[in-house]
């Protein structure tokens, strides 16, 4: 009994050691409570299993899906599950678990990198398929749902470089202009006092520009959920270096997280993010969302120019038609609305849904965001002098 409690230990010990490789902050503290929930639970099934790790092991929103896809892998592949619960209740029996749908290439090479007993075929086709381009190619085409858990660290840090320039937008205010058509007449009197008022030397007033407002609406839905994350590194690294950002999260409720994006770590601007979210990964109500912007926020960020960013894949689950109604309302609000969705990454991709379709007429670009290659076109459309993407009614014309 004792052997027995001893590799219960020690298996719980490498599954808490292969969360924190995959991004779960965990120490010996996790582990010691989560051998005391296991003694005080008398847990008995797969279902019972599972949630006395989650209640220790997963201490915020994002943490849930990364540890549902370790628990699946990790049990599923070694088969230690059931090795565990006969630990515990000998005769009950194990369930085949699900294959991962997401997050699944970052936790699998969590769990299984330092295992001595993968086959060494397996190893020499990942060192084989990792020198043949570098890793900085690769990691710049790779899908965000694909990325390990070190690439994702290393795509956070590409984003933090990448510049924005914003094409300016003239305003009706009048600064200091060589060129300027408008004689500005107190600089001119304070530079001809300079010469004793035998030289006059005209000062002239242009016109002043500034960079425009960015609005971002982010979907934070479980169909979104693989891109979240790098989606708020992206808006966190646009809010550090602009402070004209304004940030919302949205899934079945629209959540305002511009003040969290602007703390200056990244860790805790996500973690500030996180707490203040109560729909992370739930449903998608677009129309909602889109009604209580224009309603509540529209009419105080939507200002000089602004540029609306919508992250999100169109599958509503609104059951009303009120979406025609809201996004036309963003659209007349703004200068520029720009959508953005990670299903254009598909080559085979079409405009049937019906939440994709109404949103199209009334967007000005549809591009795809799904990768870093994606995010530096982005940022290159929006800067002076970008390329627009295609008219987003071709996609209706499609399918029509």
């Amino acid at each position: 009994m004792a052997d027995q409690q001893g590799r219960l230990a020690e298996n719980i010990v490498y599954f808490a050691r292969a969360l924190r490789a995959a991004g779960i902050p965990l120490g010996p503290g996790s582990v010691l409570d989560a051998l005391e929930a296991m003694k005080a639970a008398g847990v008995g099934t797969r279902e019972d299993f599972y949630w006395t790790l989650h209640a220790v092991f997963v201490k915020r929103h994002e943490q849930s899906l990364v540890f549902d896809q370790a628990f699946r892998i990790f049990f599923r592949k070694r088969g230690y599950l059931d090795q565990l619960m006969a630990m515990m209740t000998p005769q009950a029996p194990g369930a085949p678990a699900q294959p991962p749908s997401a997050a699944a290439t970052r936790v699998q090479q969590a769990l299984f990198e330092g295992l001595d007993t993968l086959r060494d075929e397996e190893r020499e086709v990942e060192i084989d398929a990792r020198f043949t381009v570098s890793d900085r190619e690769v990691l710049q085409k790779k899908d965000f749902a694909q990325m390990t858990a070190a690439e994702i660290a290393a795509a956070g840090r590409a984003i933090k470089r990448l510049m924005l320039s914003l094409d300016e937008v003239r305003t009706r205010r009048l600064a200091p202009d060589r060129h300027g058509h408008v004689v500005d007449i107190r600089r001119t009197l304070r530079a001809s006092l300079k010469a004793g008022g035998a030289v006059i030397d005209l000062k002239y007033l242009g016109p002043k520009t500034r960079t425009p407002p960015i609005v971002a609406l982010l979907d934070i839905s479980g169909s979104m959920s693989d891109y979240t994350r790098l989606f708020l590194h992206f808006l966190h690294a646009v809010t550090d270096a602009r402070k004209r950002v304004h940030s919302f999260l949205f899934g079945t409720r629209l959540t305002n997280v511009t003040r969290a994006l602007k703390e200056r770590d990244p860790d805790e601007a996500l973690a500030a993010c996180s707490s203040s979210v109560l729909d992370w990964s739930g449903g998608t109500r677009i129309a909602t969302s889109l009604h209580a912007f224009n309603k509540h926020w529209a009419r105080r960020v939507l200002t000089q120019g602004a540029i609306v960013l919508l992250i999100t894949d169109g599958l509503e689950r609104d059951p009303d038609d009120r979406l025609e109604f809201e996004i036309d309302r963003l659209h007349r609000s703004c200068r520029r609305l720009v959508w953005l969705n990670p299903l254009l990454r598909f080559e085979g991709f079409e405009a049937k849904a019906k939440g994709i379709r109404t949103l199209l007429p009334h967007v000005d670009e549809f591009r795809p965001i799904h990768n870093l290659d994606s995010m530096a076109a982005l940022v290159g459309a929006l800067s002076e002098g970008g390329s627009r993407a295609g008219d987003p009614k071709a996609w209706l014309r499609k399918v029509a």
